[in-house]
């Protein structure tokens, strides 16, 4: 069954920076890129296991969008979760997100 949980309007989700939301006790963060491009992944980095993700670094890598965590620079697929560099296997959760009469869902 799917479930959709409003977690903000797009007006408190600023193009290029991250928001967090927190949904049954998850920290997720939420990624506003461009117009109608919008990602949403794990906050916790899997580095050093710390709820950071959404104050990253966005821009992209080779055409896919991307995050770089604030500590480190580990740099981390918005599309895939998935580790952008080498020597490591970290991936990020992802989820799905939707947008209707300005106001964004996260599916869960």
């Amino acid at each position: 069954m799917e479930n959709w949980i409003k977690i903000a309007s797009t007006e408190d989700c600023p193009i290029g920076r991250g928001i967090t939301a927190l949904i049954d006790e998850e920290q997720i963060a939420v990624f506003h890129i461009d117009k109608d491009e919008w990602y949403a992944v794990q906050n916790l980095c899997p580095h050093e296991n710390q709820m950071v993700i959404s104050r990253g670094l966005c821009g992209d890598q080779n055409g896919e969008p991307k995050v770089a965590c604030p500590l480190h620079k580990n740099s981390f697929s918005l599309k895939t979760g998935c580790h952008l560099g080498e020597g490591h296997d970290w991936k990020l959760k992802t989820f799905e997100l939707k947008i209707e009469d300005n106001l964004v869902f996260i599916k869960t």
